[in-house]
């Protein structure tokens, strides 16, 4: 196809770099033009608004832009030769250019979408705080720049754009093909002293001209193109080992599924040299590969963004890395509380892995690659035990445990199927434990009645107790992974008319699990402790009788024997919370200076259920001064609260 009949529109060139611009109209009215799809393209270029700057005046595709290439590298060998009456006419080349469409307005299309995707999202933060909080402005002055940055710089693909940006256009005229313009140049092409008796450019003998026109391969000198060193094309990487292959693809795309590593090397390359490779620059994260930090940010190097030492950007990578393995989304305000690195590096290390959602955070690229994981096995364990080693060491670094980014949809483990006889043999070992378990008790009660004859014990009733026994009866048996089954508060060991004794101090085993639980969560509702003594008992070995019947009025009078009190919360009159969830204890006392703190806090929930943190942070700043940190507010409302919604209520409070 030519384009000697089409009307060229505009022609421009930039003589250094050597660089044109053509464009040319398109035949709206042709039959194969699609009308409807020119006026789509325009809108998704230029919008709805008109503008001097707009690419498309007419509201329709109606131009298109052919770019410059460089055709080749080595120009010296090539010439432009004219034959006419016998004589064939030379002329040397400076230059040779291959003109291709441009597609750049689609770079403007992609840019206005990704705008107004921006403005749609509003960013990726879904924290349930709605309040803004004062943020401390880190000054930073530059510092000298070194020898080796600079040329680093020189040689980047940013500076490179620049460089080039700076020459400007010239504009020229489009002359046809039989234009008299055209006739006129073509003209030089011949030489014009052709009556000189001899040439002073024709010296050489034949054969020293023949040598100059192919010198010996060994002799040829490879000009490069100009451009980046960190920019190879595909011809020149498969020059390169196997290992640098790799290496390189996996340094520019940052991360790939394997199979499409395989399609971009040589067909025929073998995929267990190329798995052996890319474990060594790269990490398998849910199925796909991610080139390692250390790759990334080599030794010595630093930020580009805030100078931070690669040392340290390899570890805050790793930590966003690692994150990928366990759940598919992560928060960003997560990530920077956990690494504190500058938000420009936080922000590069999700842009490599990850693209944000609305009110999700940071959602992982790529799909995970089960089909890898199934077919390469070994690999995947391999590099499972890599992580294990990296987590461990994020762990001593960043000072956190894995339990506390466990996903919420976390697979619970399934339940063991335990049979009829299973169950009958647990009930009778337990019939048999019980059975001696009282005859002491009743033996104890005998001697007791005869040494303290005379004397009498002044009893409560059993109506006179403020709450029920505590249910802790167990779940169907099926759920129990060891066959252990809860002690009944009904069962004979607690029914008085058996000859049992009611129980009229906590044991010491009740006050330490109770003591252990408090240090543990500070803030606890009746319903919520009541729980996690269930999950207590159910971890103990089948046959365990330390616990025999615990009511809800034993449990409370340990709570408040272990240096707890119950906090007086006001729920609202509306409020669907069950009476064992509107009784919220807490940790008194622990010897802590920050006991001041929690007391403080919890004054203020006695007189709302709900707060907002400006009013925890006034009354700490009423009591202790204006030197309150920051820190020791995210601690109380960590420790002790949960939010939703903007507010913070104190744990178990929050109705579902």
């Amino acid at each position: 196809m030519t384009y000697d009949d089409v009307n060229h529109l505009s022609a421009k060139i930039k003589p250094k770099q050597q660089k044109v611009e053509l464009e040319m109209a398109i035949n709206a009215m042709s039959p194969n033009y699609c009308r409807s799809k020119g006026e789509q393209i325009a809108l998704n270029v230029d919008g709805s608004t008109y503008d001097e700057t707009n690419t498309y005046s007419a509201k329709m595709m109606d131009k298109q832009t052919f770019t410059s290439i460089q055709a080749t590298t080595n120009i010296s060998r090539y010439a432009a030769a004219v034959f006419r009456k016998g004589e064939l006419h030379v002329t040397p080349l400076q230059g040779i250019l291959q003109m291709r469409p441009s597609f750049t307005y689609l770079d403007k299309a992609d840019s206005k979408h990704r705008e107004r995707e921006a403005a749609n999202e509003g960013g990726d933060s879904s924290q349930d705080e709605a309040e803004e909080e004062a943020k401390a402005i880190t000054v930073r002055f530059s510092r000298p720049e070194s020898e080796q940055a600079r040329q680093r710089r020189i040689q980047s693909y940013e500076f490179l754009q620049k460089k080039q940006a700076e020459e400007p256009w010239v504009h020229l005229h489009y002359h046809g093909l039989k234009d008299g313009r055209s006739e006129h140049e073509k003209q030089y092409l011949f030489c014009q002293a052709m009556d000189a008796t001899e040439s002073s450019e024709l010296v050489k003998t034949p054969k020293e001209y023949l040598a100059m026109l192919m010198p010996p391969l060994s002799e040829e000198k490879v000009v490069k193109s100009v451009g980046p060193s960190n920019v190879l094309s595909m011809a020149q990487l498969r020059t390169l080992p196997l290992g640098d292959q790799v290496k390189t693809l996996m340094k520019n795309v940052k991360m790939m599924p394997f199979a499409n590593l395989m399609g971009l090397l040589a067909s025929g390359t073998d995929s267990t040299s190329v798995l052996r490779c890319i474990q060594q620059v790269a990490l398998l994260v849910q199925g796909n590969w991610i080139v390692k930090s250390d790759v990334l940010y080599p030794k010595n190097s630093c930020s580009p963004h805030s100078g931070v030492p690669a040392e340290v950007l390899c570890r805050g990578r790793d930590f966003v890395m690692w994150r990928f393995t366990q759940e598919r989304s992560v928060m960003r305000k997560e990530i920077a509380a956990v690494i504190k690195l500058p938000p420009e590096d936080v922000k590069e290390f999700l842009e490599h892995m990850a693209v944000p959602r609305v009110n999700r955070g940071w959602e992982f690229l790529l799909p995970s690659d089960v089909e890898f994981i199934k077919k390469h096995p070994d690999v995947a364990h391999r590099q499972n035990m890599l992580w294990l080693g990296i987590q461990s060491k994020l762990e001593k670094v960043f000072n956190f445990s894995k339990e506390d980014f466990m996903p919420k949809n976390a697979v619970l483990p399934e339940p063991v199927h335990v049979s009829g006889e299973q169950r009958l043999k647990v009930a009778q070992e337990q019939a048999q434990v019980n059975q001696s378990v009282l005859r002491k008790d009743l033996n104890a009660k005998r001697q007791g009645g005869r040494a303290g004859a005379g004397v009498q014990v002044k009893q409560e009733p059993v109506s006179d107790r403020e709450d029920e026994p505590m249910d802790v009866t167990c779940p169907p048996s099926s759920s129990i992974p060891n066959g252990y089954s809860y002690p009944s508060a009904t069962s004979p060991i607690s029914d008085h008319t058996n000859g049992g004794s009611p129980t009229t101090s906590p044991s010491p085993e009740l006050r330490d699990f109770v003591s252990k639980t408090f240090r543990k969560h500070f803030v606890l509702t009746l319903s919520e402790l009541k729980r996690l003594f269930n999950l207590h008992l159910a971890s103990l070995p089948a046959g365990h009788s330390l616990f025999h019947s615990i009511s809800d009025h034993l449990l409370q009078d340990t709570i408040l024997l272990s240096q707890c009190k119950q906090i007086p919360v006001p729920f609202p009159a509306h409020s669907s919370a069950a009476p064992d969830e509107q009784k919220v204890f807490a940790v008194w006392e622990t010897g802590e200076t920050f006991d001041k703190h929690r007391r403080l806090l919890y004054e203020v929930f006695t007189k709302n259920y709900r707060v907002r943190r400006a009013a925890v942070q006034a009354r700490l700043v009423q009591e202790f001064g204006d030197n309150v940190p920051k820190t020791d507010v995210d601690r109380l409302l960590k420790e002790c609260c949960s939010s939703y919604g903007g507010m913070w209520y104190l744990r178990g409070t929050i109705q579902s």
